[in-house]
This record gives structure tokens, sequence and C-alpha cells, in this order.
């Protein structure tokens, strides 16, 4: 406790200059393992006010929609409130918290505790994994690695063959990998090589920051050509992959410049709002077909559109998507 709690005494000072003497909350042991496991709990004073802290052991971001269940788990031992510590998170995060109206406090970032009209904003520092998104070509072969069975000696050729992309678009995409500190760059031979140096679930927590929704535009169409039938996507795609219903109009993804072919030779019907019998057609930054599973789009790809809903069903879903995940 005492480095997390030391880091939540100096933010307070020096923001709003209160002074707090965290100490450890008596209700621990009665709290179930697994909280126990995720989080150091103790208790402060804020303004006259007795508060729960909640402050996670690793830097792992968890859902609003998980951290709140956390929250009720807790509130079961403690009548006060209860405040989520978390040593860094990403913008998107700390914005879906706030929707949620989820207290929380990252340390020399942000602050929001709307039980005492506390909103700071001001102080918002970048992470550094996320201050450059990798290019659409760099996330394929994020993808790609990810998507198969075995340990991958990924060659710019090799790539370029693999993705339908060109060797020295792939030779810039293991570049990019290179310098995010995903992977390694070797000569073996007269071949450059790139090996990621960690696990498969690690990849894909470190690379998150830089992974970016392939989803350029959204719009109804009517009258699709049956020959640039898209893949199931969005809702549709959930659907399959969760207890989510299907959606009554369904939600497809091309690419994009499949899209300008289907504009240039057909007479598709773009309309302003849903329509029965109508499709919501998705345009990606690259080929959804390339981790396709079963006629749907891949999970990755599929949780990347949709991580910023804030539909908590869909939220919901994507969590126990991904939970499914055998890495």
């Amino acid at each position: 406790m005492d480095q997390l709690a030391r880091n939540l005494k100096r933010y307070l000072k020096e923001t709003l200059d209160i002074d707090v003497r965290p100490k450890k909350f008596l209700g621990t042991d009665n709290l179930p393992i697994f909280l126990r496991n995720m989080y150091v709990v103790f208790e402060v004073r804020i303004l006259d006010m007795s508060c729960l802290v909640m402050a996670a052991k690793d830097k792992t971001e968890q859902t609003p929609a998980t951290i709140n269940k956390h929250m009720i788990q807790i509130r079961k031992k403690w009548q006060d409130e209860v405040i989520y510590l978390q040593q860094q998170m990403t913008a998107y995060n700390r914005k879906r918290l706030i929707q949620h109206k989820i207290p929380f406090v990252i340390p020399l970032n942000q602050m929001y505790l709307p039980f005492l009209g506390i909103d700071l904003r001001e102080h918002f520092k970048k992470i550094r994994e996320t201050e450059a998104s990798f290019s659409p070509s760099t996330q394929v072969v994020v993808l790609y690695y990810l998507s198969q069975n075995v340990q991958l000696r990924l060659t710019p050729k090799k790539l370029a063959n693999e993705l339908g992309y060109s060797i020295m678009t792939m030779t810039r995409a293991l570049d990019e990998l290179n310098g995010a500190g995903l992977g390694t760059i070797a000569m073996e031979g007269r071949e450059r090589v790139l090996r990621f140096h960690r696990d498969k679930k690690q990849v894909w927590e470190t690379a998150l920051q830089r992974l970016r929704s392939p989803v350029k535009k959204r719009l109804w169409v009517k009258d699709f050509p049956n020959e640039f039938f898209g893949l199931g996507a969005g809702l549709s795609a959930l659907a399959h992959y969760s207890n989510l219903a299907t959606p009554k109009n369904p939600v497809l993804a091309l690419e994009g410049k499949h899209w300008k072919q289907i504009c240039n030779t057909n007479n598709v019907m773009i309309l302003d709002i849903a329509e029965a019998n109508a499709s919501e057609l998705e345009i990606w930054s690259y080929s959804p077909k390339l981790f396709v599973e079963n006629g749907v789009v891949d999970r990755l790809s599929l949780f990347l559109s949709m991580k910023e809903d804030n539909d908590e069903r869909v939220q919901s879903a994507l969590e126990g998507m991904m939970k499914g995940i055998e890495w």
C-alpha cells in the first residue's frame, strides 16, 4: 500500500492542498479473494468524507463495467464512497469512466470525484505509448501475428505475400514495430527478420495503446450488390461471438478500395438514416477478409471497432468475447 498511498497523498496535496492519512481497511480480509488479488484497499478522508480507495496492483486497464462490478462487491462491506486508483490510464478509458460516473484518481494525471464536485482535467499527461498510432499496415502485421497458432519468422517478403502489401510497406511496418519496442529486427543471412519478444497476450496488451478502430466511416446503404457483399461486422459480428440479439439491420464491413469500386460501377443507394432492408456499412482501413472467422470479422478487429461504444450491453459482450480468446 505504501507507494500507492503516497502517490495519492502527494497528488491531493499538490492539486487541492488537502492532507490525507491513508490507513488500512479493516474489512480487507472479508473481501472476495479475486478482489484482494487485484487491489490494495485502504481508507482516506477527503474534505471530511470517508472514502475507500481500491488501488489497482498492476497497470492492466479494466472496462468501466468491470470496475463498477468490483465497486459493487466492495460496497457490500463499505457504506460510503469508493474511489478507483490506477497508476496510468488512456484518455479513452478516462473518458469512459467519467461517462459512467465512476470516481477515480490517476496521480499526476487526472482526478474525478463527482460526489465532491471535483473534476480536474487540466493535469492530463499523455502516456508515452499513446503518442502515435500504428499505421493500418503495421496494425495488420500485429493482428496477423496474433492470429497465427505458431511463432512466426516475420520478413517483409513473407508478410507481403501473406497480406497483399508491397515489400516496401511491410519493411516500414517492421521498422515501426521495432521502434515501438514490440519486437527486434535482426539480419539473418540477407533477410531482415522481426521477432516479438513477448507472448501474444503481452503483445496485444502492449500494442493496444497504438491500435485504432479499423472503421474509417459508417453509412447506411440499400440495393447493395451481392458480388461485393461484405463480412458481418459491428453488432452483427458481436451477436455471432456472444448472446446479443442479431440487429434488425445487418452490419457489414468492406475495405475502402472495394467501396470505391462499388461506387464506380454500381448504383448503390446511400441513405441519410436507417430504413427497413437497409444495411449499415463500415468502410475499413484494411481488408476485413484478412482474418475472417466464419463469415464475420475477427474478434480483435471487432473489439477495436466497438470499444468506444457506450452501451453497457455491448461492453459486457466485448469483455466476454475477449475473455474467450485463447492466446
